[in-house]
């Protein structure tokens, strides 16, 4: 069984005390930080030469069909030339194409190649979803509404969204 983590009692103060529970910074770090771990144990176990980076981009590449390399980059939250960098490494895996714009020549497309199209189908997505199914495994299907709910609802706090 997993070691629980305490929450911090109502009263606690900031002040950061190795004998108290971790902050609530620390512990969405925490759990992303094997999240992330996790993903990419995976991947390697599916044979798959991905980063979680790379795994982020090909989903945002799923789900967007094609988009331009901007819209990735905003998507997985990285810089352009992080994003160029990572594009290239793909492209020369041969999960990803660069294709010229309809309307724009300046303008290229990112899209998956059939290739790509199939890793994410048959082995990267079945991945995340045995991660997740793992790191949800304690909780029972109230508990993941739950959970759910409080991070949508943290994430809008700090969105500063009604």
């Amino acid at each position: 069984m997993p070691a629980m983590i305490p929450a911090p009692p109502p009263s606690a103060s900031p002040a950061s005390d190795e004998t108290h529970a971790p902050s609530l910074g620390m512990l969405l770090t925490m759990v992303r930080s094997e999240m992330v771990r996790a993903i990419e144990a995976e991947l390697a176990g599916q044979g798959l030469d991905l980063s979680f980076t790379q795994y982020l981009i090909l989903k945002k590449a799923h789900q967007l069909s094609a988009a331009s390399a901007s819209e990735l980059a905003r998507a997985v939250e990285l810089d352009g030339g992080a994003m160029t960098r990572q594009l290239d490494q793909l492209e020369r895996k041969g999960y990803l194409r660069r294709t010229p714009h309809a309307q724009d020549r300046r303008a290229l497309r990112i899209e998956l190649t059939d290739a790509g199209e199939a890793v994410w189908q048959n082995t990267a997505s079945v991945c995340s979803e045995r991660v997740m199914a793992a790191a949800q495994r304690s909780l029972d299907s109230t508990e993941q509404a739950q959970l759910y709910d409080y991070l949508g609802r943290v994430l809008l706090a700090l969105r500063d969204k009604p």
